[in-house]
């Protein structure tokens, strides 16, 4: 997986470390905030191991947040910086992250459905710590590397089943036709 661009724990985290005091918003979409009353849920670390288009296998690991909204806001301010690294404290008692895990957060509520987004801009604005959600996207990792994904420079699919080569015939002789066979009672078995 093409991570390099991508936030990862330790910085993530490092960013939260930088700002304890401010409130922490998300917004999913232009002008669109997770709604003040939200809780980080869980804190997941997920082992992905997979098998690409092109036959090679690729593994990373991420860490998700998920943020979850309440039907009905309480009306409160959103969450304290540090209350949100209060909980990934609890978190780290009892599950060691990967600091080079990508991570993602979690988020869905009635109008927006529930996905998993990459952590972009982080920006100060006045007494908030503002994280923009990016989507996830998908991509191949054949074609990132360099390699095809769909066809070879042969013409052939990637993903098609490998053609069996011709294998050489093998005359079958039936040796024992010629000599005498071994028959119960005979004494040779």
């Amino acid at each position: 997986m093409n991570t390099g661009e991508l936030m990862n724990w330790q910085t993530f985290k490092e960013k939260l470390l930088q700002h304890p005091g401010l409130t922490l918003q998300f917004q999913y979409a232009s002008d669109t905030w997770v709604d003040a009353s939200y809780h980080i849920t869980e804190i997941k670390q997920a082992p992905i191991t997979s098998v690409d288009c092109g036959g090679k296998m690729n593994s990373w690991t991420e860490i998700i947040v998920q943020l979850w909204e309440p039907a009905e806001s309480d009306g409160s301010r959103a969450m304290q910086v540090n209350k949100a690294l209060s909980i990934i404290q609890l978190v780290e008692k009892a599950l060691p992250l990967n600091p080079l895990a990508t991570v993602k957060i979690e988020f869905g509520n009635s109008q927006f459905d529930t996905r998993q987004m990459y952590p972009g801009d982080v920006i100060v604005d006045g007494e908030n710590l503002i994280i923009d959600l990016n989507p996830d996207f998908t991509q191949c990792k054949a074609i990132s590397r360099g390699g095809s994904c769909g066809t070879n420079d042969k013409g052939e699919e990637c993903c098609a089943p490998a053609t069996a080569e011709a294998k050489p015939k093998v005359a079958l002789v039936n040796l024992a036709a010629n000599s005498s066979s071994c028959t119960p009672g005979s004494g040779c078995c």
